[in-house]
């Protein structure tokens, strides 16, 4: 994969694919912002380097699901704002996405200027990976950069059909997550243990399965444990459990058992509750017999404790997706446990992003690990050993002179 260290960017337009899909809120003056910035954070070494080697950057991002129509709820114009202030400079907001106006404003950039397009998602032939915007994207550059992690496992015109019509390249962050995601599945120090949580099995059958082959402990939370309870025979109670999560639960049980694969780790005991509300009636369950009418909300203690004690063994650890409903107080203990040890572990720990990342910030941790991942889907199919076509595209990538040249 090529790294922006392969391009000349000097006084040419580089139009850089970055993640802005942040959410927004009414300010102080009853317009609207950027609630959290985190992922516009993500992109700035990129943004500032090419800056600072006289690029000319035209910057392209996706927010919300416009469905192909234009929005004007889910401009890029609050972001524009905001990148504005972090980088101390303005940023120049495109009247479209594509189009002679938007051409002639790239044309004019000066060396280190910035613009952005406006949502890309405001065009019906981004999702399909429309040829026709494919090109009309590159017209606005003579060089691609990606470092668009979260969106990578997408193959949209932005992402994949005009990485194919410029000299191209990987941003800094896109380049550290392929380099960190890969290297903890291909050479991890081991121990290696896997924590993986969230609501469905279904959703990350195929995370718990590569962990099986190269970890040595594959740690379940969250919902997710149900069905796992569920295929061993115990009463689940009106806990989250689908029939198809069960069954991809058992298979995956069977293959634990197997010589090779990782121990798997299913909690002991149990924090319940009447429904999932801050104000139910709750109880931690010495076993994991959940009773009619109560449902498995979070972990209890001893499991907490014990699967804090394995990653405090690790020599890597890979976490994603919570242990419980953290967002809930009663129920946000398995989470804030688990987050504590993976900020304490000795080993190199990697955070994925989505839930997993909002609990390190509930819990002021969002610091204290090695890599806190900026993708979700991306995360986990790259985990799951599928091929990212953001990142395919990439691969040997560089047409002479390039289309907007």
């Amino acid at each position: 994969m090529r790294s922006i260290d392969d391009l000349d960017v000097h006084g040419r337009r580089v139009l850089v694919r970055v993640d802005f899909n942040v959410p927004l809120d009414e300010d102080a003056a009853g317009g609207v912002g950027v609630a959290d910035d985190t992922r516009i954070r993500a992109a700035l070494g990129t943004i500032e380097e090419l800056r600072g080697r006289g690029a000319r950057l035209v910057l392209v991002s996706h927010l919300g699901r416009p469905g192909g129509q234009v929005d004007p709820a889910l401009s890029l114009a609050p972001v524009a704002t905001r990148l504005g202030e972090l980088i101390g400079t303005r940023v120049a907001l495109a009247p479209g996405v594509v189009g002679e106006r938007v051409r002639a404003m790239s044309e004019e950039l000066g060396e280190g200027e910035v613009m952005l397009l406006e949502n890309v998602r405001f065009e019906a032939g981004e999702k399909r990976n429309d040829p026709a915007l494919a090109r009309a994207l590159a017209e606005l550059a003579d060089v691609y950069v990606n470092d668009a992690f979260g969106a990578a496992h997408r193959a949209h015109a932005s992402t994949e059909g005009v990485a194919h019509l410029l000299p191209s390249a990987a941003g800094r962050l896109l380049e550290g997550e392929v380099r960190t995601l890969t290297g903890i599945l291909e050479k991890p120090a081991h121990p290696l243990v896997a924590i993986v949580g969230g609501a469905k099995v279904a959703d990350k059958i195929g995370v718990i399965d590569r962990f099986l082959e190269i970890a040595e402990v594959v740690i379940i939370g969250g919902a997710m444990c149900f069905p796992f309870l569920c295929a061993q025979g115990h009463a689940v109670g009106e806990s989250l459990c689908g029939v198809q999560d069960t069954e991809h639960a058992r298979r995956a049980l069977a293959r634990a058992a197997q010589p090779g694969h990782a121990r798997l780790e299913l909690p002991l005991d149990l924090v319940i509750g009447e429904r999932l509300a801050a104000d139910s009636p709750h109880r931690v369950l010495d076993g994991v017999e959940v009773p009619d009418g109560w449902m498995g909300l979070d972990i209890g203690p001893a499991s907490a404790a014990r699967y804090a004690a394995e990653i405090a063994r690790a020599g890597t650890v890979f976490w994603n997706g919570p242990m419980g409903a953290f967002e809930l107080e009663p129920f946000a203990a398995g989470t804030r446990a688990v987050a504590e040890a993976v900020a304490k572990a000795p080993g190199l720990t990697v955070v994925g992003g989505g839930d997993s990342a909002a609990a390190l910030a509930r819990f002021g941790l969002e610091h204290a690990v090695d890599h806190l991942s900026t993708g979700g889907g991306a995360t986990l199919e790259l985990v799951e050993g599928r091929e990212l076509p953001g990142v395919q595209a990439l691969e040997g990538t560089g047409v002479a002179g390039g289309v907007g040249s």
